[in-house]
């Protein structure tokens, strides 16, 4: 695959996309696709846009120029983000928000409240077969089924990170955006982390902003290199790794690690 030349089967196409702030270009005539069911994996030094390339996806930020082409024909930009997310791509921020005084069932009857009522008030008894079935798949998905009916404030960091997952996951989101999912994991929470993003990959298209190049090395199939908001490099790990460029604007400074 060719960086910056979509296929049929992308779900997301971003086509000469700037976003200018005040004359700083945090994205710069970017070129970015990925597939359906594809797990990939954004990395690049601070300041290279990759928040700002998430920001642009989910309709936070609204590009100068360029196109964002969501599935076969939707154009994103000038969107809302609950249009957006309707149509199908969730995020799930670095920082996991989660009702803490709820149970983990009840925060992803609320979630796919949202999706289908926009109502809050939400109890198990108002949802049909399906959507118990769904609430279920996902419990047993993101590893939180034995503590369902807990309050989620007494989850750890990383279980809160795994139930906001599963919140995004019930509202049937085919592209899921995910920024920095490890920071501040234990190493067995970083594992189980890995394994629960390819496990959803294989069902919807997940992209992955990390700085911990371990994770990445564990997870990564395809590999995207940021640099000054455009894309530097783009492959499998092992190739990313060992090109002079990124080298010399990401791993040579130290930070191979994290960045």
């Amino acid at each position: 695959m060719t960086p910056g030349t979509a296929t049929r089967g992308s779900i997301i196409y971003l086509e000469d996309v700037t976003v200018d702030y005040d004359g700083f270009k945090a994205l710069r005539d970017l070129n970015f696709y990925m597939d359906y069911r594809e797990l990939r994996v954004v990395i690049g030094p601070n300041g290279a846009g990759k928040t700002t390339l998430l920001d642009v996806i989910s309709g936070k930020v609204m590009p100068t120029s360029g196109r964002v082409i969501f599935g076969k024909h939707t154009d994103l930009v000038g969107r809302r983000e609950n249009e957006i997310a309707a149509l199908g791509v969730g995020r799930k921020f670095q920082t996991p928000s989660v009702f803490a005084n709820l149970t983990v069932r009840e925060n992803l009857e609320l979630s796919l409240a949202r999706k289908s009522k926009g109502v809050l008030a939400t109890l198990s008894a108002r949802l049909d077969a399906s959507q118990r079935e769904q609430i279920e798949r996902a419990l047993s998905t993101i590893g939180l089924a034995p503590r369902a009916e807990e309050r989620a404030g007494g989850l750890s960091h990383g279980e809160k990170q795994w139930l906001e997952i599963g919140m995004v996951m019930v509202q049937d989101a085919e592209l899921l955006l995910v920024d920095e999912p490890v920071a501040g994991m234990t190493d067995e929470e970083t594992e189980r982390t890995g394994a629960l993003l390819q496990e959803i990959a294989q069902d919807r298209a997940v992209l992955v902003i990390e700085h911990d190049m371990e994770f990445v090395r564990s997870i990564a199939r395809t590999v995207t290199v940021l640099h000054e908001g455009s894309v530097l490099c783009e492959g499998p790990v092992d190739q990313v790794q060992r090109d002079e460029r990124v080298v010399e604007v990401y791993l040579g400074r130290g930070r191979a690690a994290h960045a």
